[in-house]
């Protein structure tokens, strides 16, 4: 019995190294990268590169959405809007939000999947303990799927996974230990490509996972505040 084959978006961050352990435990993955002009394109894309030399994985692709930088925005692909400090106790969509970037991410991964053969594809979205951006909401991703089955062919079954969507960014942090996902490869930092900063949206939920597992975080930081 032949093993199926799935689509992995993979980002280079965090939860997009688990998600690649976990899609290796089932199918035969082909790893997806976006480029789309974000302010730390080039070290995201070192991730992605060496998060799929560590696991061997052949079939990569790449795809530039650059168009997202010139629409703009968003504190992370405007060049006018500087990335904030995070706010872990606000509600409110933060600056870094991508208008819609993960419907546009979705489609190119389900143009890829139907043309490969692939039956599921994978994405690290987090619902609970993310920055509150809309499109990493369970709902959305449900009727995503529904979208997939109305615009393909009668015969494709393709299905959008989020084995991390209820999961916290602790529980992320220890199940990346438990997988032995590299994620020393992994960069998270919004605003630099050298030492993480410590303080953006990313940074500071990630900073924050670590803590509450107990577990130092394995790249450098600028600086370290205490987010428990």
């Amino acid at each position: 019995m032949s093993i199926e084959s799935s689509v992995v978006l993979v980002s280079g961050g965090l939860d997009s190294c688990l998600v690649a352990a976990i899609a290796r435990q089932s199918s035969d993955p082909a790893f997806l990268h976006l480029n789309y002009g974000q302010k730390t394109e080039k070290r995201e894309k070192k991730a992605f590169t060496d998060i799929a030399d560590f696991y061997k994985v052949e079939k990569r692709f790449e795809v530039d959405m650059r168009h997202f930088a010139l629409i703009g925005g968003s504190s992370l692909t405007d060049a006018t809007i500087p990335v904030a400090e995070a706010n872990l106790n606000t509600s409110d969509i933060p600056q870094s939000y991508v208008p819609f970037r993960n419907a546009n991410i979705l489609a190119i991964a389900t143009t890829w999947a139907e043309v490969i053969g692939a039956t599921k594809i994978f994405i690290g979205a987090v619902e609970e303990d993310s920055s509150g951006y809309p499109d990493c909401r369970k709902s959305f991703f449900q009727l995503f799927n529904q979208v997939i089955k109305e615009g393909t062919k009668p015969e494709t079954q393709i299905e959008i996974v989020t084995p991390l969507i209820s999961l916290k960014k602790k529980h992320i942090v220890k199940k990346s230990l438990e997988l032995k996902a590299p994620i020393h490869l992994t960069w998270s930092c919004y605003k630099n490509e050298d030492v993480a900063c410590g303080v953006c949206d990313s940074c500071a939920l990630r900073l924050r996972g670590f803590q509450q597992a107990g577990v130092e975080d394995p790249i450098p930081y600028a600086r370290v505040p205490n987010y428990l």
